[in-house]
């Protein structure tokens, strides 16, 4: 998830820099969002093994 956050924001950029603000501007609030869902699960996540004591093994 973390590589699609990385993704829309190197397009925001070079959507900014070629004159695209309406693309880039769409590009980062898709980033914001994927950049948000990505820390409460790393939050969720870190919560859950220090309660349980086990480590969540993310389905591969």
């Amino acid at each position: 998830m973390l590589n699609y956050v990385i993704t829309f924001f190197i397009l925001a950029v070079l959507a900014a820099f070629f004159g695209f603000g309406g693309l880039a501007a769409d590009f980062s609030s898709i980033a914001q969002f994927l950049a948000v869902v990505f820390v409460v699960l790393f939050v969720a996540s870190l919560v859950y093994s220090l309660l349980t004591g086990r480590r969540a093994n993310p389905p591969i």
